[in-house]
């Protein structure tokens, strides 16, 4: 029996009865009072020998039937095995496809944007500065400190410059990579320098291939978004269809390339995308930590580029908080989220030059609040129904007290000059207030931050992206406001989502996108400008809507369908829907886009390049001029000269040097301009045509009309406004050259848009 336990003990496991028949057959020995092992009694040895050949003959048989037993357990583990080999190749192939998908969208759309651009300007065929005039929107100020950083003897040579910058704005020593978020260029001009590309590009085509290159990085976030929470790249294509066809809602790319948010966004979106990922359940750990590591990364540098962008991620933030506070994602994700948001914001500070916008953010005010929040209400998410309701509101309350308080000790203790007029901009906005202060009114009147018209949403229905992202919210936020009442109710999280299960709404991720898309959205029927925010997360939510079988499950499951299984039934429609609408896209815009590229279009300023030319011809190197903050820009940029102002709008001081240099257009005497100009040191003073003789639907927001209205030149009659000052308008008087306006100024150059005066240095009083 020692012999047989042993074998036994070697045998494969997997027959438990088997296993347990010596240790029955021990102890029923052990019971009849019989040695196990065999007595010293011959005649007991003789029939222990006996039993002992008819155990052998019996271990042979089970060795047998064992053998032939673990065969078919071997069979069923090869069969495993293969269909695991085959569902990893099959995963493989999709990720393979769906990458190489996102990848050709990306490119093409950089091409497309490219062969557009080239069209639209004529760019290959013009001289140097006529390309960098069609730099609009005054954006050709960052490309100037491009060519700056190209011409410096050394990188770092250029970058000390720029940190004492004595020689943009006049009359002050500015660090321009601080002021003017500048690092894009910095980085651009280092890799041209080091690549030794100016052997083969030119530097201007560098700028812009570099631009157009990150604006597929964009295309291939918004794909690779819609696609993990889709888990079809149908939907990524679909999404990337919508963002070209509705391109003038969705870019501005193509007539100011070098923007900051041209340079931000495109880390937004990769930011967005990993973020996505990172909320997801079904995501291994290594996943993760590339996800996190990511968002990290792009925080901060979506910081780095833009001066915005913290505004951005406090409302990012907030569709955060939400998401913690409902308890709809794990505590442990929500804390190194806020990790990653302070160690972006700690290196940006530093990088920033200790920029104190940063510290007072609303975005870190948030942070603080939510930490402290959470350490004081450990319980907030027990208790019944009414109990987490009423924790909830003070929840609410003791995070945004803490934020303001904290926000409003920053700005007592740390100079920020920005905070004034943004709240008198904000009052101004929503109807809380009115003033006649030159910069809150010219600021509501400027078109990013004006109300957006109904033709936004007459082009968005007309793509059909609309109806079916309104179809997609509604469902969404439905099963969303679902699983907070299961939340508040005592239900925890369920991580193991079946398709059957129907609840969309229990997806972190697409809750995220719910409140991601419902607070932006508000925010771009607020301002026009948000539209280029909103406008590509609506072409991503709503394609991975319709592509998604949960949605489709999730309408099922509340109709309770029975006629027709609705597994099947939602799985049918999250493939024909698409396929529907992409064909239907295809056969309308797809002439349409390609037209555009066909279509020869003029752009051509004659009269700006006959003023830059005299300027670089005529205009002494030390020259400074006075005039519009975008007309100032493209002098800045083409000659180098310095200016007065610049068209910068989240700056103070800029801004009020803006409403000077302005004063030109007002009803002021010729002594009061001079004195204004010469303050800013200004050698001469260009005027505009356009803004002298402005004629616009919109009366009170002309230049003059906003001036007159700071200078308390206006009369209110019968609901009308009137200017009226003993003084004539200065721009229209100056023009008819005669005293004291000769006095104080000289007429050196004029065309059909531009009359540039010279600022006398001496004053000589002709009568």
């Amino acid at each position: 029996m020692t012999e047989l336990r042993c074998r036994k003990t070697d045998s494969p496991e997997g027959d438990n009865d088997e296993d347990e028949r010596p240790n029955e057959l021990e102890l029923e020995n052990t019971q009849a009072g019989e040695p196990v092992n065999g007595g010293d009694d011959g005649s007991e040895s003789v029939g222990g020998d006996d039993e002992q050949q008819e155990d052998e003959a019996e271990v042979k048989e089970d060795a047998q039937q064992k053998q032939e037993k673990s065969n078919a357990p071997d069979s069923s583990v090869k069969r495993s095995k293969c269909s695991s080999a085959s569902c990893l190749l099959q995963r493989l192939a999709r990720l393979f496809f769906g990458c190489l998908a996102a990848v050709a969208c990306g490119v093409l759309y950089a091409t497309y944007m490219s062969l557009y651009h080239g069209r639209k300007f004529w760019f290959s065929i013009r001289q140097d500065l006529e390309r960098e005039i069609t730099f609009q929107d005054g954006s050709g100020l960052y490309y100037y400190y491009y060519k700056h950083m190209l011409t410096a003897p050394s990188f770092e040579r250029g970058f000390y410059d720029l940190t004492l910058d004595n020689r943009t704005v006049s009359g002050q020593t500015i660090n321009a990579v601080e002021r003017f978020s500048l690092y894009p260029e910095l980085i651009i001009s280092f890799i041209y320098r080091v690549t030794d590309s100016q052997d083969f590009v030119e530097p201007i085509y560098f700028y812009v291939g570099a631009v157009f290159g990150l604006q597929s990085v964009y295309v291939i976030a918004l794909f690779v978004c819609s696609w993990v929470m889709s888990g079809t790249w149908v939907a990524g294509m679909l999404a990337v269809s919508w963002y070209v066809i509705n391109r003038p809602d969705t870019t501005k790319v193509d007539f100011a390339i070098p923007l900051r948010d041209n340079w931000a966004l495109p880390y937004f979106s990769c930011q967005v995308a990993t973020l996505t990922g990172f909320l997801s359940n079904n995501i291994s750990s290594a996943a993760e930590m590339c996800c996190y590591c990511t968002l990290t990364a792009t925080t901060f540098i979506f910081l780095l580029v833009w001066e915005y962008s913290h505004y951005v991620l406090f409302v990012q933030g907030l569709c955060l908080f939400l998401l913690d506070s409902f308890d709809l994602v794990p505590p442990r994700k929500m804390a190194d989220v806020h990790k990653a948001y302070l160690g972006a914001l700690f290196l940006a500070y530093l990088f920033q030059f200790q920029n104190p916008s940063l510290v007072s953010s609303p975005l870190l005010s948030l942070l603080i609040g939510s930490a402290l929040a959470r350490y004081f209400q450990k319980k907030m998410k027990m208790g019944p129904l009414v109990a987490r309701v009423m924790k909830l509101f003070l929840h609410f309350h003791l995070v945004f007290t803490t934020g303001i308080t904290f926000s409003y000790l920053v700005k007592k203790l740390i100079p920020v000059n920005d905070s004034d007029f943004i709240l008198k901009f904000l009052e101004l906005k929503f109807g809380l207030n009115m003033t006649t202060d030159f910069i809150p009114n010219f600021l509501l009147c400027q078109e990013s931050f004006q109300t957006p018209d109904q033709d936004l949403f007459l082009r968005l229905t007309q793509t059909s992206v609309l109806p079916f992202y309104v179809l997609v919210l509604t469902v969404c936020l439905l099963s969303t406001l679902q699983t907070i009442y299961r939340r508040l109710s005592g239900q925890p999280r369920k991580t193991d989502l079946r398709l059957e299960d129907g609840r969309i709404g229990e997806q972190p991720e697409v809750i995220y996108h719910v409140f991601h898309t419902l607070l932006f959205g508000g925010l771009a029927l607020l301002f026009d400008g948000m539209k280029y925010l909103w406008t590509p997360y609506v072409c991503m939510f709503t394609a991975f809507g319709v592509c998604s079988p949960d949605l489709w499950m999730t309408v099922f499951k509340w109709l309770k369908l029975k006629s027709i299984h609705p597994v099947v039934l939602s799985m049918i429609l999250s493939t024909a829907v698409p396929t529907i609408i992409g064909f239907s896209l295809w056969r309308e815009y797809c002439p349409r886009v390609l037209a555009e590229l066909s279509d020869v279009q003029e752009f051509y300023d004659p009269d700006t390049v006959e003023l830059i030319s005299w300027i670089k011809s005529q205009a002494p190197v030390a020259a400074v001029f006075a005039g519009s903050p975008q007309l100032l820009g493209t002098v800045k940029l083409c000659s180098g000269s310095a200016v007065t102002s610049l068209p910068l709008y989240s700056d103070i001081n800029l801004l009020r040097r803006t409403e000077d240099s302005y004063q030109v257009y007002a009803m002021r005497s010729a002594e009061d301009i001079y004195k204004i100009l010469t303050s800013q040191k200004a050698n001469y003073v260009i005027m505009e045509e356009s803004i002298c003789n402005e004629l616009s639907l919109n009366k009170g927001c002309r230049i003059k009309d906003l001036l007159d209205i700071a200078n308390g030149h206006v009369v209110y009659d019968k609901g009308e406004i009137y200017s009226f000052s003993k003084h004539g308008r200065f721009c229209h008087e100056l023009k008819m050259n005669y005293s004291p306006y000769t006095n104080y100024f000289t007429r050196v150059f004029w065309n059909r848009s531009y009359h540039v005066y010279k600022v006398n240095s001496v004053i000589s009083f002709q009568y």
